[in-house]
């Protein structure tokens, strides 16, 4: 099935009309690649995928999961984390409070992720911390912190990497795996640290009414056209402190001139401090 321009534009506009889902920003490729899968999974036409949209909540809400991507794994990019660490106790050991954002969090993961490593580090009780995503069934699942056992062991060798760092790590202070290893469940002292809320990245606003120390949004990016991306990293940029840290995707950066707003390393861009003239 091709899928032609004009048909994409449809789309998106008329979904607009009777929804709060703008995806005139996403990627013509991406976008157009799973928009054909559900047409042709569900054999429609888009005229008739657009009908059945308006007519059934649930079948809408369907369709949105089918188009937004839901990957990730307990420290993911093993790499990113280990030059995260020694950034986050440079930065943010002194500090009394700490509010972080995982923006695209999918199901939750890299979120305890995180607050294992604030755990080792001592800085678990300065943190708030919150997880967003579009997708509220993602949500659901990082709220229960049950996973499936194969999701952890078969990234055993991401955990063990980061956590070379914390030589008395031990994971199951962190989580209990059940009699027969069908699945992991939290701790409770850490699932109930973060906060899991429905966000609308493309359109809704900073909801957490305070500036962010740090900004994990990773491989979220990659999936929106440069201008969307660009208006994205202004609004990251306006809702960090100073010295903040914005955590991107290993294939993503930052093209637009607010890049010399940052100093890099690899995928991990700190704020830099803007001197008033008058300091001098």
């Amino acid at each position: 099935m091709d899928l032609r321009e004009e048909e994409i534009i449809k789309f998106r506009t008329e979904l607009l009309e009777f929804s709060d889902y703008d995806f005139r920003g996403y990627s013509i490729k991406s976008f157009t690649r799973r928009l054909k899968k559900i047409l042709e999974d569900n054999k429609m036409t888009i005229d008739g995928l657009l009908k059945k949209m308006r007519k059934n909540k649930t079948f809408l809400e369907y369709v949105i999961k089918e188009i937004t991507v839901n990957t990730t794994e307990p420290f993911r990019t093993p790499n990113i984390w280990k030059q995260l660490i020694p950034i986050i106790e440079n930065n943010f050991q002194n500090k009394k409070e700490l509010n972080f954002w995982h923006a695209g969090c999918s199901n939750g993961l890299e979120v305890y992720s995180m607050l294992i490593i604030l755990y080792e580090m001592h800085l678990f009780d300065k943190v708030n911390i919150y997880g967003t995503d579009l997708n509220q069934d993602m949500l659901d699942i990082a709220i229960s912190g049950k996973y499936r056992y194969h999701d952890f062991e078969e990234y055993w060798e991401n955990i063990s990497e980061v956590m070379k760092f914390f030589p008395n790590f031990k994971l199951s202070d962190y989580l209990t795996v059940n009699e027969r290893r069908k699945y992991v469940k939290i701790n409770d002292f850490i699932l109930k640290k973060p906060k899991f809320v429905r966000h609308n990245l493309v359109k809704d606003d900073n909801i957490f009414e305070k500036k962010l120390d740090l900004i994990m949004c990773r491989n979220v990016l990659i999936y929106f056209e440069h201008e969307l991306q660009n208006k994205l990293f202004e609004f990251f940029y306006e809702n960090l402190t100073e010295s903040g840290i914005l955590v991107i995707g290993k294939h993503e950066s930052i093209l637009s001139p607010i890049q010399r707003k940052f100093e890099r390393i690899d995928s991990i861009y700190i704020k830099k401090k803007m001197y008033n003239i008058k300091n001098f």
